[in-house]
């Protein structure tokens, strides 16, 4: 196979994904009077959908105090690392008036923060309305894929790589590294569990995927159920854009416990039923659609930072 081809297959491009969103830093600096223009786009689509979106990644209800760490919009420049949190961010701020303040953290989130913030990912469980999700760090975390090999013909196994470095990572391999409905491999290197990375194409190849979370949410979660092969993990407990917390187990993924001691009930479940679990695969097909529409998503994006403008108290927007 062509080495290029191989690189890049099923992935992301990212010299593509730079090369844009430099051209926006320089000819697209403010697009405050292209927003209504923006908004106007709405009558293409089921408004009571787009506005449940919005509610969902941005829950705030009233006013609420930004704390230390605003920043004006006006002032927000690229920083010297982190630069696709800003890439994905000022893509949308860029709609608003240069006075407005908000405050932004990056990375993998797994805390609610004191005072409303902008962030990629969120804990699902309990008050998390001060964590107001954005689609940052999208060229990482938002894949989708063509998977041309039907489920019956892939392989009749787990397959799984890594970077094993959490404890609850950690305690998966220990039980299922050498289990014969298992092909498992962390990519870091001295792990006794160590083989190399391989290709989502190689993925492919096998029914069933590991999706297990690492520091926040398990990152290759989005190209496994835009494909045919099916996502096994247990429950979500952190969120992003692409809403885990709205995932409905054995309908968009398989669920094992959160112990692991059912894996291979589920997988042998699942083999002699290749039905049942072909209709998981169009679920998630059908789930991972409805993020595909480039216009919606920014629309979207931009009713959350209007939204968040508003809850905040920092001016009319």
């Amino acid at each position: 196979m062509n080495i290029k081809k191989l690189l890049f297959q099923n992935k992301n491009f990212k010299p593509w994904y730079y090369l844009k969103a430099e051209l926006r830093e320089k000819f697209a600096a403010n697009l405050v009077h292209k927003r209504d223009l923006l908004l106007q786009c709405l009558s293409r689509y089921d408004a009571s959908e787009i506005q449940q979106r919005v509610d969902y990644y941005n829950k705030l209800s009233g006013p609420a105090a930004l704390l230390n760490g605003r920043v004006r919009i006006a002032d927000y420049h690229r920083p010297n690392h982190l630069k696709v949190y800003y890439y994905d961010s000022k893509e949308y701020l860029r709609y608003f008036e240069g006075d407005l303040e908000f405050q932004l953290l990056p990375g993998d989130v797994v805390q609610i923060p004191a005072s409303p913030s902008i962030v990629k990912s969120r804990p699902i469980a309990g008050d998390n309305a001060n964590s107001v999700l954005l689609n940052l760090d999208k060229v990482r975390h938002f894949n989708f894929i063509k998977d041309h090999v039907p489920f019956r013909r892939k392989l009749n196994k787990l397959i799984g790589r890594a970077a094993v470095q959490q404890e609850h990572r950690k305690a998966f391999y220990e039980l299922y590294f050498d289990h014969p409905l298992c092909d498992l491999g962390d990519i870091m290197k001295g792990s006794k569990w160590e083989k190399p990375k391989i290709s989502i194409t190689e993925h492919l190849k096998y029914k069933f995927i590991l999706a297990i979370e690492g520091n926040d949410v398990a990152t290759n979660l989005k190209w496994i159920m835009s494909s045919n092969s099916i996502a096994v993990m247990p429950k979500p407990t952190y969120e992003t854009w692409f809403m885990e917390g709205t995932l409905l187990p054995n309908v968009h993924y398989i669920e094992i416990k959160a112990d692991y001691s059912d894996l291979e009930e589920r997988l042998n479940y699942y083999i002699a039923q290749p039905e049942k679990a072909e209709e998981i695969v169009r679920n998630a097909n059908a789930y991972c659609q409805k993020f595909q529409d480039q216009t919606k998503e920014d629309l979207i994006a931009v009713m959350v930072l209007a939204k968040y403008f508003e809850a905040t108290n920092l001016s009319d927007v």
